[in-house]
């Protein structure tokens, strides 16, 4: 608690840092990749070069301009082309005002009432919106509400102190650091220029931190999209990382972020000097939900409500009853962003706030602050993934679990199987989250998804592997096992199944599925041979069986491979209906004595009078050790010869046909 009261007061009395190493020059080497992608961008044009073109000095492309001006009126996310305009305003000397200026007029740069097309929420269009609507305000005199300010100052001291929510996001990373570095660059403000500078800073210090020394990034994420892990280079944060580090391939053209980064003179040595060729750590990011409502107490009622939104809380039952008046309030509910919920639209709002409460497997699960990432990397290999994230629930864009090995991803992932992982629903990256275990380079993956009620549009709980066998130099498969090798670099990953969906390794859902993922290199095992041999030495287990002291249903998996041992026992109420066909959940519980047992355990089927009963009894493991079928009649009372049993616990399952018992008794 004390630790939390601290980061709240160093949050709220957050200093401005003005040292000299702030505002350092930066090294030649930085200095010689910044100039040369600026050179490149010039002479091979591509419209996010217009503001390198502004930079340098060089008439900008109108016809780029006039692209993104026509534009401004009706796109959604205008936002992402608004922060390129602003920049080229601040970098040229008023040639392109007459122009650019009358059209950034045309629209708000906050939430207003019945705007069903644009979004401020998420943080990379929070702060989109914010500093160009800043920046124009000191720039230009244009009026501004008096929240602006205060809303301003608040979000960059959050990021500053806590990161950022859109956690590692090859997505939207890149757009917050544009909002970022035009304040950086631009603000007349002090404490604002400082402050975007550092968040700038840690920004980019979270993706050097899971970037390989390839220049790879594919990280576990808050947000993201498949298609950033189906290629390595040449995309918008490729580009980041190649001016930063100089990994990977040179660009040939100017990206987005790009032409941001290599027009600004923000320092950055001390972000270049933060990278690793090995990490072997755990990263907290951010704060818990409750910690948030304290630091957003100071905003007014909508900014509050925007900035808990920006951190995944949306219809959370903590604050579902804010965002139904906010959606009420200001006509909301056919928006763009919120035409799935346009249905809960006529029912009473303290009705809206129950269906949040009885709807945690989706309401909760979108939250995305207070996470601990797990992060081993070693040169070309890494394996990231993200401690207890939701598991069972709902997922909303989230990457719990992924592996490099060279320039290739592998990583699971819930939900309906596509050939194409690109063309898989974008607003849903996984069904159910998983339960990870990781310790270093070995992972235990476990699914076992929450009930969802039939309102929700989620019905494909199957699992799928991305294993594209021909971006390796090798591929083994020994039973479960699947094994790829890229150059010195290894994968190997034990599936729950060898079956295909789609010609994509998936697997049905049947109650639970337990993965391991293993990546390593030929400094830590020698050759691929000896890396599979590991491999075909490593142990696994798993069991269903009922906790009667927790009244809990738990599935249970264990792996020991290179002398490690993973395993978890996954316990949910048996009230909640998964599980396998082989152990029922129980509906009422059997009385067995003694329990303890040693030689015999009574069983009182008295609830099955007149029934036909069938009996069986299970280990933990799953595997059936005794069965008998039997009508109960006046003597209601079943002696069991357990003693040649092994010790240890087992369940005991009576089955009529109206009804289903189970008890759970152990031998000694």
């Amino acid at each position: 608690m004390k630790r939390v009261l601290h980061r709240i007061t160093t949050f709220l009395l957050v200093t401005v840092v003005t040292n000299a190493t702030l505002f350092a020059a930066n090294n030649a080497t930085y200095e010689q990749r910044r100039t040369d992608y600026i050179n490149t961008a010039l002479s091979n044009f591509a419209p996010d070069a217009i503001t390198i073109q502004a930079y340098e000095g060089v008439p900008v492309d109108v016809t780029s301009l006039n692209a993104l001006i026509s534009i401004i009126p009706t796109k959604s996310t205008v936002d992402f082309d608004i922060v390129k305009l602003v920049r080229v305003l601040c970098l040229s000397s008023g040639q392109y005002d007459t122009l650019i200026l009358p059209a950034l007029n045309s629209v708000p740069f906050w939430l207003t009432k019945s705007d069903t097309l644009r979004g401020y929420w998420s943080e990379n269009h929070m702060i989109m919106w914010m500093s160009s609507d800043w920046l124009l305000h000191e720039r230009y005199g244009k009026q501004v509400d008096n929240q602006l300010d205060y809303r301003l100052r608040h979000y960059l001291r959050l990021k500053v102190n806590f990161g950022f929510y859109e956690f590692f996001s090859s997505t939207y990373a890149p757009y917050c650091l544009s909002g970022l570095l035009n304040l950086a660059d631009f603000a007349q403000d002090t404490e604002i220029k400082t402050l975007a500078t550092q968040a700038a800073q840690r920004l980019l210090k979270d993706l050097l931190m899971l970037t390989t020394d390839k220049g790879v990034f594919y990280p576990v994420a808050g947000r993201n999209y498949y298609g950033k892990y189906e290629t390595p280079y040449n995309q918008n944060h490729n580009h980041l990382i190649y001016l930063l580090t100089g990994f990977g391939d040179a660009p040939d053209k100017a990206s987005h972020s790009g032409g941001f980064l290599a027009t600004s003179t923000i320092p950055v040595d001390s972000v270049i000097d933060s990278w690793r060729a090995e990490l072997d750590t755990v990263y907290s990011i951010g704060h818990t939900l409750d910690t948030g409502f304290v630091i957003n107490s100071g905003l007014s009622p909508l900014d509050k409500t925007i900035f808990q939104w920006s951190s995944g809380a949306y219809f959370h039952p903590a604050v579902a009853l804010e965002t139904a008046n906010l959606l009420t309030d200001s006509n909301l509910w056919h928006h763009v962003d919120f035409k799935l919920f346009s249905g809960f639209e006529t029912l009473p709002i303290p009705t809206i706030v129950s269906l949040s409460n009885n709807l945690t497997v989706a309401s909760k699960s979108t939250v995305i602050c207070g996470q601990d990432a797990v992060i081993f990397k070693r040169n070309a290999i890494a394996l990231y993934s993200i401690k207890d994230f939701w598991k069972g629930k709902l997922g909303f864009q989230q990457f719990p679990v992924v592996a490099t090995v060279g320039t290739t991803p592998v990583f699971t992932a819930s939900g309906e199987v596509k050939e194409v992982w690109s063309q898989r629903n974008d607003k849903n990256a996984n069904e159910h989250l998983p339960y990870v275990v990781q310790n270093r380079n070995k992972a235990l993956v476990m699914y076992r998804p929450e009930f969802k009620p039939s309102l929700l549009p989620f019905n494909n709980p199957e699992v799928a592997l991305f294993f594209r066998k021909q971006d390796f130099d090798e591929v083994r498969e020994h039973n479960l096992w699947l094994l790829g090798r890229q150059d010195e670099n290894y994968v190997a990953v034990r599936r729950y199944c060898t079956d295909t969906i789609s010609n994509v390794n998936a697997c049905l859902m049947n109650g639970g599925q337990a993965w391991v993922i293993i990546v390593g290199d030929s400094g830590m095992y020698g050759n691929f041979n000896q890396f599979e041999n590991v491999v075909q030495q490593a142990q696994f287990e798993e069991s269903w069986y009922i906790d009667s002291s927790t009244s809990q249903y738990v599935y249970y998996a264990k792996t020991v491979i290179d002398n490690t041992t993973l395993e978890y026992a996954w316990g949910t109420d048996t009230t909640i209906e998964t599980g396998t066909q082989d152990i029922i959940p129980q509906q009422g519980k059997l009385t067995v004595f003694p329990n303890p047992a040693n030689e015999y355990a009574e069983i009182d089927l008295s609830a099955f009078m007149h029934e036909e009963v069938q009996l069986k009894v299970f280990n933990t493991l799953g595997a059936e050790v005794y069965a008998e079928k039997l009508k109960v009649f006046s003597n209601t009372y079943k002696a069991i010869f357990v003693l040649p049993l092994a010790k240890g616990m087992y369940t005991i399952r009576a089955v009529s046909s109206t009804q289903s018992l189970s008890a759970v008794f152990v031998k000694e």
